[in-house]
């Protein structure tokens, strides 16, 4: 196992190098210096504001290679504006934020605790109730139990997100005033601000995810070793709860198991209707106020969490099936 991972560790080093080149390239060929900086520094800078704050940023260096001498007369090509980025980056030595003047390293640690109290409880719930209802209507496949469960599946599946948090802020927090509609406290009276969110983030990957799993019973319910533990005998129960939902992990492991990196990203919604100061929210400012290295680290640490949710799930595999090695 200890080989896979390493192997996996170095097949995703060119991975995230593409993503933060491809970022990197986003932000310095489409945009110029001068601009990016007249954008920072609000209306009318003058040209010595500009190139101060170009030069404070180290947008003054060559792009990719550096090949001017340095005040000790030496040559050091990767000091250079893509290679400087990409210390930051590698090392977490994550630059300030242009529009907070924070480090975007405490702007993390301070935005993933609201983040995560909404989407593990939210993720946790989902699994809960969707696993169990898909195990009952597989049992009862074919009835208009299952028909019916399947239409309203596809209604949950065509109502957009934005129609569930209208929903429930109005009904549930304006009409009969249950919860509060906007805002966030730290600490334990954080629940009064986050359950109405969990609760529209559960019903609204309800059909979705009940389905999903519904059909992934199915399959395992006509495969060859049901119809012959049936011709054995083997009670319907035994079958379904013991014998089919284990062999139907791999695909439902392959769907929990990359979500749980992702848990950390925040739902950007919820958070930005809620007003949770998350991790969702902290991205849709910074793309509205311009806030290029918040961009930048961010797309850098979702592209981590998505390689580790991808070994996750590739190790998770054996735990469920123990015909998966990695040899």
């Amino acid at each position: 196992m200890a080989y896979y991972i390493a192997r996996r560790l170095l097949l995703a080093v060119p991975t995230v190098l593409g993503v933060c080149l491809f970022t990197f390239l986003l932000f310095n060929i489409f945009a110029s210096p001068e601009a990016i900086a007249r954008k920072q520094l609000g209306k009318n800078p003058t040209a010595a504001q500009v190139q101060t704050w170009i030069s404070s940023h180290g947008m003054d260096k060559p792009m990719f290679f550096n090949f001017e001498r340095g005040r000790d007369h030496a040559l050091h090509p990767f000091d250079s504006r893509f290679w400087n980025h990409m210390k930051e980056l590698v090392l977490f030595q994550f630059p300030e934020s242009d529009y907070l003047h924070e480090k975007v390293s405490s702007l993390l640690k301070e935005k993933i605790v609201p983040s995560l109290t909404i989407t593990v409880p939210a993720f946790l719930l989902s699994i809960l109730i969707t696993l169990p209802l898909a195990l009952f209507i597989a049992y009862y496949r074919g009835t208009y139990l299952d028909r019916t469960a399947l239409f309203v599946c596809v209604i949950l599946m065509s109502i957009v997100v934005l129609n569930y948090i209208i929903f429930g802020q109005y009904f549930l927090g304006i009409v009969l005033k249950y919860f509060p509609v906007y805002g966030y406290e730290f600490g334990l009276g954080a629940w009064r601000f986050v359950l109405l969110p969990i609760i529209i983030a559960v019903a609204s990957g309800l059909g979705g995810g009940l389905r999903f799993y519904r059909t992934v019973m199915l399959n395992e319910v006509r495969a060859d070793y049901v119809r012959t533990a049936m011709a054995k005998g083997v009670s319907e129960e035994m079958i379904l709860f013991k014998h089919v939902l284990k062999n139907a992990m791999i695909p439902i492991l392959t769907v929990t198991v990359l979500s749980i990196p992702f848990l950390i990203t925040g739902s950007l919604l919820l958070e930005m209707y809620f007003g949770i100061p998350g991790m969702g929210n902290m991205m849709l400012n910074a793309i509205s106020n311009h806030d290029y290295p918040v961009i930048r680290v961010l797309v850098y640490v979702y592209s981590l969490l998505y390689i580790a949710g991808s070994i996750l799930t590739d190790i998770s595999y054996t735990l469920v099936d123990p015909r998966i090695t990695f040899k």
